[in-house]
């Protein structure tokens, strides 16, 4: 009974540190590639993001759109953001939607 609690234990502390190491590599790469021109809430209110016009995360377009046509747009580029496609991998580009997607 002890070794199934230990085992247990063990597993649930692997899957939290997992987890942790994925959300600090996503805010990471976040950090290194939009935070300068969108901000750390993506709202866009930096000295490069305010001359280039970046939007808001929080607008309403851009809340309206799907987490494909943002996906489109981080690879492909759009107006003033170049793309990331060879830069980014796939599932890179999904996971930094996913953490714009959660900033408050």
């Amino acid at each position: 009974m002890k070794l199934l609690r230990f085992t247990a234990a063990a597993m649930i502390l692997m899957l939290v540190s997992a987890t942790g190491a994925f959300a600090q590599d996503d805010a990471a790469l976040f950090k290194s590639k939009c935070q300068s021109c969108h901000g750390a809430d993506g709202k866009g209110d930096t000295a490069i993001g305010k001359k280039l016009g970046v939007r808001n995360f929080h607008s309403p377009e851009a809340s309206k759109e799907s987490d494909n046509e943002w996906f489109d747009i981080v690879k492909k580029g759009k107006d003033k953001m170049p793309g990331y496609d060879g830069k980014l991998t796939d599932d890179q580009i999904k996971a930094l939607v996913k953490f714009c997607r959660s900033l408050k």
